[in-house]
């Protein structure tokens, strides 16, 4: 088996089994967070993390910024 094939076997194997790669990777990290920082640290970053992205999903940046921009503005300047 050369590099080609392996690199492509590679490739195909990570694709496939992409959500328990990450789901493994994200275990990893909580579980250094934990024997590094403790668990209830840990445990406030990750719901601080999972809130923000909430967050995030739910906010419409452009039009919410655009809003915010219009109200400061003073009329003369509109």
């Amino acid at each position: 088996m050369d590099k080609k094939e392996l690199k492509e076997e590679l490739s195909q194997f990570i694709y496939q089994n992409r959500r328990k790669i990450i789901g493994a990777l994200v275990g990893l990290i909580i579980g250094i967070l934990i024997l590094t920082i403790g668990f209830f640290k840990t445990l406030l970053l990750c719901l601080t993390t999972l809130l923000g992205y909430y967050l995030g999903m739910r906010w419409r940046f452009e039009e919410d910024l655009k809003d915010f921009v219009l109200r400061i503005i003073p009329e003369r300047f509109k």
